[in-house]
Order: C-alpha cells, then structure tokens, then sequence
C-alpha cells in the first residue's frame, strides 16, 4: 500500500508504533481479493480526483467496513442527515474529518478516524474491527476533503444504530451479491455532469464517492459482472 501513506504489516500481525493494529491474519477466504487489491491498487486506478498536489484539503478517513450477514459478505453503510452541510442525504461510508486527538494524518490518523467516527455515528464497538488494509487517498473537490479509506473486517460484530439523528438518518448492510447484481447497477450524472456508477439497494440510491470506491473494489477484487453502463437514473430517484 505505498500510495496510502500509512506503512503496511507483513500480515503476520503487529501493530504501528503507536499501537494501531493493521493485520491480514485470519481473515475469511473470501477476503482474498480485496487484500490483494489492496496492495496493489493506485490511485489513479480509483478515481480522476486526486489529492491537491499543495497539500491542502480537509483530512479525512472513511471505514468501508467487511461483515458476513445472513446473505453471506456484506458492507456497513449509513446514510447521512440531510441537515449536514455537506453530502447531506446521502449514502455514504462511516467517517469524517480527522481530529487532533487521532494523531498523525500520514500513519496511523486516518485508520483512528475511521474507527473513531464509525463508533460516533453507527454505534459500533471498534474493538470487533480488524483493520486489513488502506487504499490510497483520494479527494472530494466539492466539500475540499482528502479521504483515506480503512479497510475493516466485521470480526466480532455488534449492534449498530443511529446514534445522533443530526448526523446520521440511518444505519444499514448491504450484501455483496446485492452489489455486484447487474440490476442493481445504474449510472447517475453528477451535478457536475460527470457520470458515475451508482447502485439500487436497500431502497437507497448509493452515488458520488462512495458508489465509486464500491465500484472499483469489486472491480479490482475480480467480483464484477457486466452491467448496462447506459441505464441512468437521475439524483432525485425514489424506491
């Protein structure tokens, strides 16, 4: 994971100096791609929008959040209050921006973060999440934030809920197979007129960034199928 730039374990387990843990140890087969995209993967690989070269932008980390569910391997996603200032409404991973109580936004801050702010708005005990891995950062022009995303696995799951409606309107999972069903599968345009995958599930529409690091992970973890890139829906779509 060179590009992320949080260092990697040998998958033997261990933690960062300040006691971080980012390990591949028994994690479930399945897992597998993921792991071995996660190492590999760039970031121009995963989205056009790359960090401002200046350093600037809103640090920030997201939890994209592995479980097994009654329908085998699924992901944790909330949506967001629609009185937030930004990205309200919307579906979106947990996390937020970083805090400076989460230490060193180029180690282990971001992996903090994601946990931290994943435990504020699902309810999650972050003691069950076995950080695996870190993508490269990437950036969200219209709220100016530099995002790292974790990569978790659900080992010991617990409840999760809304805990601050002012934040979060709700709190659901979504199987994979429900994610990589072509039905499921549409493109919106953006209101910048860029036109991104984007997925019918859980009577959500799931777009923007979170759609597009959902997209390349399956893509890059081998678990895509083809879909009718052609059929869009527009932002405003209802179940």
């Amino acid at each position: 994971m060179p590009s992320s730039g949080v260092p990697a374990e040998d998958g033997s387990g261990g933690s960062h100096g300040d006691g971080v843990p980012v390990t591949t140890e028994g994690l479930p087969g399945w897992l597998g791609p993921v792991v071995r995209a996660a190492e590999t993967v760039g970031a121009r690989q995963l989205s056009r929008f790359l960090p401002p070269e200046s350093g600037g932008g809103r640090q920030s980390a997201v939890l994209i959040l592995f479980g097994e569910g009654e329908r085998g391997p699924e992901l944790l996603l909330m949506e967001r209050s629609t009185s937030l200032r930004s990205h309200a409404g919307q579906p979106s991973f947990p996390g937020g921006a970083l805090d400076p109580q989460d230490g060193d936004p180029a180690t282990t801050g971001p992996l903090r973060a994601a946990l931290r702010e994943a435990e504020e708005e699902t309810g999650l005990d972050p003691r069950g999440v076995q950080i695996f891995g870190v993508l490269p950062r990437l950036y969200i022009p219209v709220s100016d934030f530099v995002v790292t995303p974790v990569l978790g696995w659900w080992r010991a799951p617990s409840p999760v809920g809304v805990v601050d409606p002012a934040e979060t309107a709700r709190v659901f999972t979504v199987p994979v197979a429900d994610l990589t069903d072509p039905a499921n599968r549409v493109t919106t345009l953006h209101p910048s007129g860029h036109p991104g995958p984007s997925f019918l599930v859980e009577s959500a529409l799931v777009w923007g960034f979170t759609a597009g690091v959902i997209d390349r992970i399956l893509h890059f973890a081998g678990w895509e199928r083809p879909w009718d890139a052609t059929r869009q829906v527009p932002l405003d779509w209802r179940p």
